[in-house]
């Protein structure tokens, strides 16, 4: 809902003379209790919480001191709560419904003894799951069955506790089960909703929220959706704040007092304006958000902890031949710049690179990171390709595949399209006709922590199967729901995902920082480094059921003590350039 912000145009159009401030503090994988966070040191909503999650209750080492789901509420003064709840539970074991009801029954109790604004018990309303759809004849997932007879067992649930505790309750499995069993796809998994039905879902939610049917011409809903997608932008660099783990969490100190306390700040601050502008547009009113924005904090100049001369000689990049002459490799090999900065400006902070089955090198860049910067022109990372024309052997035409992207660290090919790593999100790039140009994007998969963002999911790698893994580094603690079930990962390990099932596994949970490298040899068996260290695992071995909060035992490092060398010098490499190494024989 926060993606498309549909729901929220609906309800601003609905009350256009009412200033609504509307916060989306949704996320995947959270119970009424259970809303783990990395940088919070408690993942319970509220006490006695843990009673109702026991295989989510044990320490999984989150550390910090991101606001409770009780502190953000009352920062934001909240009147009204709408309680989205029962999807992911209904994975859990048939004995789930009744556990559920007594969560539920905590969470509102707990929640009607609050005064978040100051003066009086928020408004709560309930709202059940949506119904599974049936898209099996189109793609290999469920068909729905066995699912819609669980959702429609915690819609049931929801609706008792409701009536019980004389809170309302919206029920919209049974309209989405009929809606789904006519013509168009509603879903783009059977599970989560596409833009179609987001916008049909936010219409009829909005209209029997309120009791007010449709309003507003096609030409404010669009403006007054443009202006509510663009606070939600901000919205969620406040409330998923990337890199959290220097503004909140255990590397605030000594790296976050500086900066991050402003930055929280002015995303505030940026936020509020743009629910001004949305305002302003309802009522016809005109608004200069540049105007309003340079008003803002004003960040201050941080001083750099890195002093190139500590050595005591300046150290400076060396590009091309210069940095060739300087390189030894070993007998048989030889070094050949392929690609520059120089050449390609474009070519900046590269994270990741492929080459297709044209030969050609595609290039994820990030000269963004390691975040954006609250107040700065919005990111433009993108993913290029590089193409040697006149196979001279160095690249001559680029082309940008996408870009005003945002710390894009792994990305994958697929028939399909290209997958690609976007902080909480896994989403796949399509060029429909074939101007090498994405002109489709689409969110496959959310709710992947970006909390330290070079840990998020990254070094993405096919098997031989067109499923491919996904690194994901430690400190970081994600929760993403699928039509399957939800995907929890705590503090490093593998994903694998399968497009044709639309299938998200936990391949393996390990403790592993940076772990930027995944191979597949001849033999299909799967390898991973990690670069704090010269570090080279066999994943096959450590692949066991993940559970939360626990780690799996690493195997034996494969590297020889002789020929350790930490695997970063290679990045330090693609700072200045893109190189090819090659035997003498090819």
């Amino acid at each position: 809902m926060l993606n498309y912000g549909f729901f929220e145009t609906e309800m601003q159009l609905r009350f256009p003379e009412d200033s609504l401030k509307i916060r989306n503090m949704c996320d995947g994988g959270n119970t009424p209790g259970f809303r783990p966070h990395s940088s919070r040191n408690s993942p319970w909503a509220f006490p006695g919480a843990e009673k109702f999650q026991t295989e989510l209750a044990r320490n999984s080492g989150s550390e910090g001191f991101f606001p409770s789901p009780d502190e953000w509420l009352t920062q934001l003064e909240t009147d009204i709560i709408l309680g989205f709840f029962g999807y992911n539970e209904s994975f859990q074991d048939p004995d789930g419904p009744e556990n559920f009801k007594g969560e539920l029954e905590a969470f509102i109790q707990h929640t009607k003894a609050q005064s978040y604004n100051g003066k009086n018990s928020p408004k709560l309303v309930l709202v059940s799951p949506i119904a599974f759809e049936n898209l099996s004849q189109k793609m290999d997932i469920p068909n729905g069955e066995n699912e819609n007879e669980n959702l429609r067992l915690y819609t049931q649930a929801i609706k008792e506790v409701s009536s019980n505790n004389q809170v309302p309750f919206i029920d919209v499995f049974t309209p989405t089960l009929e809606w789904f069993g006519g013509n168009g796809d509603y879903t783009i998994d059977g599970s989560q909703m596409n833009e179609k039905g987001y916008e049909k879902f936010a219409a009829f939610l909005a209209e029997t929220l309120t009791g007010i049917t449709n309003v507003g011409s096609t030409a404010k809903r669009k403006s007054i959706n443009k202006m509510v997608n663009e606070k939600n932008y901000y919205w969620h660099n406040d409330y998923k704040i990337p890199n959290g783990v220097h503004a909140y969490g255990r590397r605030y100190d000594p790296f976050g007092p500086d900066n991050y306390p402003y930055e929280k700040l002015k995303v505030k601050e940026m936020t509020a304006i743009r629910d001004t502008a949305i305002w302003s547009l309802l009522q016809n009113k005109d608004y200069d958000i540049a105007r309003a924005d340079a008003t803002t904090t004003v960040l201050p100049e941080v001083e750099t902890n890195y002093n190139p001369a500590d050595e005591g000689e300046m150290i400076t990049y060396k590009y091309g031949e210069e940095a060739l002459e300087t390189l030894t490799v070993p007998e048989g090999y030889k070094v050949e710049l392929f690609a520059s900065e120089r050449e390609f400006p474009d070519l900046a902070n590269p994270a990741q690179i492929s080459f297709d089955n044209k030969g050609r090198l595609w290039v994820a860049t990030l000269p963004s990171y390691p975040h954006y910067r609250v107040g700065d022109a919005k990111p433009n990372d993108k993913l290029i390709i590089l193409e040697d024309t006149d196979k001279d052997g160095k690249a001559d035409r680029q082309t940008v595949f996408a870009d005003s992207l945002h710390l894009p660290i792994g990305f994958e090919f697929a028939p399909e399209g290209v997958y690609l790593s976007q902080g909480t999100n896994l989403k796949l790039l399509t060029d429909t006709d074939g101007d090498d140009k994405a002109d489709k994007i689409e969110i496959v998969l959310s709710g992947f922590d970006d909390h330290d963002t070079h840990h998020a999911i990254s070094a993405f790698c096919a098997d031989p199967s067109g499923a491919f893994y996904m690194a994901e580094g430690v400190f970081l603690h994600t929760n993403v729901e699928t039509s399957y079930e939800s995907v929890r990962g705590t503090n490093g390990g593998f994903y694998r995902y399968n497009p044709q099932r639309k299938k998200l596994e936990r391949a393996l949970q390990v403790s592993i920082p940076n772990p930027w490298g995944i191979a597949i040899d001849e033999w299909g068996q799967d390898f991973f480094l990690h670069t704090s260290g010269p570090t080279v695992n066999w994943m096959m071995p450590s692949t066991l059921k993940s559970i939360y909060g626990v780690a799996s035992p690493l195997t034996e490092d494969l590297i020889e003590e002789a020929h350790r060398v930490r695997p970063t010098s290679v990045w330090n490499l693609f700072q200045v350039g893109t190189f090819r190494m090659m035997s003498k024989e090819i």
